[in-house]
């Protein structure tokens, strides 16, 4: 009785997991392909499908079959996909239980909405566009918190979406220490007169020739063959419709480099964790990522550990030279290492150096804590994000644009997401820490550029795993250790100490 039970559920799992990917692909046409004047009909058809999906998510006859199985799941192997097929099932359902399905559609209407307005008032910085549209999502974001009233704080519910299980009383700790180990290590490379050049990823950098390479790096990362696309967006992200599709998407500056080649490297890590989730669970709820953070362990450490490595540089300056000789042909692998690492001050969020980069995230965080605990009021937003751009990274902020404006994740409703940018740091520092420990020829094979060996051990650590255990669960099974910021601060001090000879 028990395995037909399970065989009707993975059914009615299938058919939601096929939605929600629908969902998705209709969510990455908006962003890349769609026309302006299809704005409007997609927040219909977004909403459309949200209450779909919510509906069949809460549909009282699917929670009458997983709390029926419950039992049997439990005498299942804990780490079974049966098991852990439940578990997950019944966590899901009896959180979207307590949200009207009228609500979950008003929200996913109103994100596609204000994303698009978001495009339009990025181009002209113009917070008050955007302002009205915010307030409706927060007002929308309220009523959601609302409806959980045995969450401590009104935030953790938001946090909850992206990281299962974490609280604001787990994360603020863990982002305190990194902020004020991180504020030390930047005021020591501040005073170092070393100043490593990084003016070959400025100038003139013709857009087409730029795009055949974003192509190349994307060749030469561990991705499916036949399995990923590359399409350019206002700010980059990742989507997968299976392991088998996995969509990549970056932007071009025209006289910066930098941001074609090491977002592309970011989001083909995303890529990657995407395409290792095993085929047979791709319409399994447990055939996705566990948490955002552990997403972003993977982009931060393709970006970061691999992608700004010495190693792997030595490897990729001469393709550089290929595309552009004018500005890298007389640049070796070193002098791209110290370029691609030069620490500065800088705005953008995603232009960051990995010293500064937390800080941003840091910022956003306790901006956001601030919103949803009533001690800041939106139209005050753009202020109270100049003041601590100036106090944590002395800079003064020109325009909406280069500041509150900059990122999309507020106006797509995603509150709660930034932390996880930050976790996945402090994650990837320690899933390479045992890379390195366990692949002694690491560094040999990544100047090679056969990048398959750290691809196939994430595979083994991490991939495999997929979603069946929750974040924190996870991350102790794949680096053998809890959550600890000290091997990212550690592996900070060492790579910069060298660079800015701090003694």
């Amino acid at each position: 009785m028990s395995a037909s039970a399970y065989a009707d559920l993975s059914n009615r799992l299938a058919e939601i997991a096929d939605l929600t990917r629908a969902a998705e692909l209709l969510f990455w046409d908006e962003r890349t392909k769609m026309p302006g004047g299809g704005a409007g009909p997609r927040s219909e058809q977004l909403a459309t499908l949200a209450g779909f999906i919510h509906e069949r998510m809460v549909a009282d006859d699917l929670g009458k079959l997983l709390e029926s199985l419950e039992p049997w799941g439990a005498e299942q192997p804990y780490d079974s996909d049966e098991a852990s097929t439940i578990r997950l099932a019944l966590r899901r359902w009896r959180k979207a239980r307590r949200v009207p399905t009228a609500l979950a559609a008003e929200i996913a209407g109103a994100e596609s909405v204000a994303e698009n307005v978001w495009v339009e008032a990025r181009a002209q910085s113009d917070f008050p566009a955007l302002l009205p549209h915010l307030r409706t999502l927060i007002d929308l974001k309220r009523r959601l918190i609302g409806c959980f009233e045995d969450f401590e704080h009104p935030y953790d519910v938001l946090l909850d979406d992206f990281e299962p299980g974490m609280t604001v009383d787990q994360v603020r700790p863990v982002l305190e220490e990194l902020r004020d180990g991180l504020a030390d290590l930047l005021e020591r490379v501040s005073g170092s007169s070393v100043e490593p050049d990084d003016s070959c990823l400025h100038g003139k950098f013709d857009l087409d020739r730029q795009r055949a390479l974003g192509h190349a790096i994307c060749e030469l990362m561990p991705l499916r063959d036949s399995g990923w696309r590359l399409d350019e967006t206002a700010h980059p992200f990742a989507s997968a419709m299976a392991p088998s599709d996995v969509r990549l998407t970056t932007r071009y500056e025209p006289n910066f480099i930098g941001t074609a080649i090491w977002s592309i490297v970011h989001e083909a890590g995303h890529g990657i964790y995407e395409s290792g989730m095993p085929d047979a669970l791709r319409r399994n709820p447990i055939g996705n990522p566990p948490s955002l953070g552990l997403h972003e362990s993977q982009s931060r450490l393709w970006e970061n550990w691999v992608g700004r490595g010495r190693p792997f540089l030595h490897r990729l300056a001469p393709l550089l030279a290929e595309h552009f000789p004018d500005a890298f042909g007389d640049v070796d692998g070193e002098g791209l290492y110290r370029a691609a690492n030069a620490v500065k001050r800088s705005l953008i969020r995603t232009e960051a150096d990995e010293v500064t980069y937390n800080l941003h995230v840091v910022i956003r965080f306790e901006l956001e804590l601030e919103i949803f605990e009533d001690r800041l009021a939106l139209e005050d937003l753009p202020a109270a994000w100049n003041d601590r751009y100036a106090t944590y990274l002395g800079l003064d902020v020109p325009d909406d644009a280069h500041g509150v404006l900059q990122d999309v994740h507020w106006s797509s409703g995603s509150f709660g997401y930034f932390p996880t940018y930050a976790l996945g740091n402090v994650v990837a520092a320690q899933l390479w820490n045992r890379a390195r420990a366990e692949l002694p020829s690491l560094d040999g094979q990544l100047e090679a550029g056969e990048l398959e060996p750290l691809r196939s051990w994430l595979d083994d650590r991490l991939y495999s795993l997929a979603g069946r255990f929750e974040p924190m669960e996870t991350i102790e099974r794949a680096t053998g250790e809890s959550l600890d910021v000290k091997p990212l601060l550690a592996h900070l001090e060492h790579k910069y100490g060298e660079l800015y000879e701090l003694g």
